[in-house]
């Protein structure tokens, strides 16, 4: 039960953290080689900022893990007065080229047609 006086049942961080886990998931389940791969979330610390970009993730190549620094991809993008959508696909683009830095494909590689349709 949620009203205009009530916390919402799901937050933008539950949202973020739920948008990572699925796109994760999915690829995941199409390539063998994500088994055992650590997805984790980060605020943003300060060694993700240089002087001339922000990272948006880290990948750990002999630990098999990535961490994706939520305030860059959220707020350091420029995005405009964005919808839900727009931000759910930034956050799975994100996904994408991580795992793509990862397993060293192209993101269009990892899922092809996944985004055709828009």
């Amino acid at each position: 039960m949620t009203g205009p006086h009530l916390e919402p049942l799901r937050t933008r961080l539950d949202d973020f953290d739920f948008t990572i886990a699925t796109t994760a998931a999915y690829l995941r389940g199409l390539w063998p080689q994500l088994e055992g791969v650590v997805f984790e979330v980060a605020q943003g610390p300060a060694e993700a900022i240089h002087g001339d970009h922000i990272d948006r993730w880290k990948v750990w190549h002999d630990e098999r893990r990535i961490t994706f620094y939520r305030l860059p991809i959220v707020r350091f993008l420029r995005l405009q007065e964005s919808e839900d959508r727009d931000e759910k696909l930034l956050i799975e683009s994100c996904v994408f080229r991580a795992i793509g830095e990862l397993l060293d494909k192209d993101p269009w590689e990892l899922a092809p047609g996944r985004y055709r349709h828009l």
